[in-house]
């Protein structure tokens, strides 16, 4: 039954187009090559990971949500999935949950046809005048040879170099927000940018194996902790990323290395152990926050939170 609405959905689109005059050639045509095309040979997981995209970007059965959808497809895109890919150039040829880009289509059709997707080839030949780059999603998470090189070359101190300057336009469209929202919380915008940086590399769409998601890596609990709706939405993830840091610097008194290493590991286990936990992945998180921001401590708002008995204890044995 779900391979059929994956099939049908674009037959009851193109219906509609006809409808509509402002409607472009490409998007009839895409919708054209989606009808024709249906689901592409996946199975198991992938199909099912392809059915859920649907059914967010058509809210059937979930709740309509077409930018998680697009962070489903990319997701299975980045895998290795012809579908997927086209799908994800669809919605961005028609702005569907995504801005429109006819460049980021041609190059996720291009993905596409490469896998052998037929239908892609014709959308690529449709647009084989236009150039695009991929969206960031498509992106591979850094490996640990590039993390390691990164903290070495934070380590040295190359002459003046800062990771969180000269942003190109992308990065730096997110810092703009950042830089705006962060004082209203209370936190520094490097701050906010570090953990951002070290998150997710101002990845919008990162998703990771334990469901965090977004710029500022939200698990689920934490964004309805904090009240975000859409983690892939780039202000609400910010404010539900800035209102847990504001929290945790409050809860820890301004020590940065306590409030980051909670921010990674949580601060049950952070209170647990007393200080930072002995995970290998949250000591190095802990230490590229730290130097990015280039302090270890914050200024802190004692009004939201009663601090933690780990920083009670601290300030006693003084």
């Amino acid at each position: 039954m779900r391979r059929s609405s994956l099939t049908l959905r674009p037959l009851v689109e193109l219906r509609c187009a006809r409808a509509r005059p402002h409607f472009t050639a490409i998007g009839a045509a895409l919708l054209l090559a989606l009808a024709a095309s249906g689901a592409a040979a996946a199975s198991g997981a992938d199909n099912e990971q392809l059915a859920r995209a649907q059914s967010y970007e058509y809210g059937e059965g979930l709740p309509k949500d077409q930018l998680l959808a697009a962070a489903l497809y990319c997701e299975a895109a980045r895998a290795g999935n012809s579908e997927a890919a086209f799908r994800l150039g669809w919605m961005y040829a028609n702005g569907r949950g995504v801005a429109h880009d006819d460049g980021t289509a041609s190059a996720l059709f291009g993905v596409a046809a490469r896998q052998g997707h037929v239908h892609a080839r014709v959308m690529l030949e449709r647009l084989k005048d236009l150039h695009g780059a991929l969206p960031d999603c498509m992106r591979p998470p850094p490996s640990r040879r590039e993390v390691l090189e990164l903290a070495e070359s934070e380590a040295d101190g190359e002459a003046g170099w800062d990771p969180l300057a000269d942003l190109p336009p992308h990065k730096q469209k997110i810092a703009d927000i950042v830089n705006r929202i962060a004082p209203r919380y209370g936190i520094d915008p490097r701050l906010a940018l570090a953990v951002i940086a070290v998150e997710s590399d101002f990845n919008v769409f990162a998703r990771s194996v334990k469901d965090a998601r977004g710029l500022m890596q939200l698990v689920p609990e934490t964004a309805t902790r904090f009240n975000v709706r859409n983690s892939f939405d780039v202000s609400e993830n910010v404010r539900g990323g800035l209102s847990y840091l504001r929290w945790l610097l409050a809860y820890y008194k301004g020590h940065l290395a306590l409030a980051a290493a909670a921010y990674n590991a949580g601060e049950g286990t952070v209170d647990r152990y007393r200080g930072v936990p002995p995970y290998r992945e949250t000591r190095e998180y802990v230490r590229r926050v730290v130097r990015l921001f280039r302090s270890e401590r914050h200024p802190f708002d004692p009004r939201v939170v009663d601090p933690s008995s780990i920083v009670k204890a601290a300030d006693q044995a003084r």
